[in-house]
């Protein structure tokens, strides 16, 4: 059986985030509106990627600009909130970032030593 919810892909977060295409934007929102979605921690990260070196969004603004839109999907994931608040508090990657939040309930295996301490510590 097939789970209802919705997943969006970057250029749609984008769109919505962004609002740079008013009649897409317009149209995320609305399946906003309509349907149950999640957000992949994968396609944050793309998004994370093209907001900071493709449009120049500072860090602590690109978080924002994600937090508002997990909030309007209403998805709580506890990893990807951690991650991103790693990333605003940071200078580590977001994919290292991912690998934090993830070291609170997995253990993570990893020969960057600077990481390695990261998780040690936290």
């Amino acid at each position: 059986m097939l789970n209802n919810k919705l997943i969006f892909d970057a250029n749609a977060i984008l769109r919505y985030i962004l609002d740079d295409i008013p009649e897409q934007a317009d149209i995320v929102e609305k399946i906003i509106n309509e349907r149950e979605s999640l957000a992949l921690p994968e396609v944050i990260a793309e998004t994370v990627y093209i907001l900071m070196k493709y449009y120049n969004i500072e860090r602590k603004e690109t978080v924002e600009n994600i937090i508002v839109f997990l909030n309007e999907i209403n998805d709580k994931n506890e990893i990807l909130r951690l991650a991103l608040k790693t990333f605003s508090e940071t200078n580590f990657d977001f994919i290292d970032c991912i690998l934090y939040a993830n070291s609170k309930r997995y253990d993570i295996f990893t020969f960057d030593k600077k990481l390695s301490g990261f998780i040690q510590q936290g």
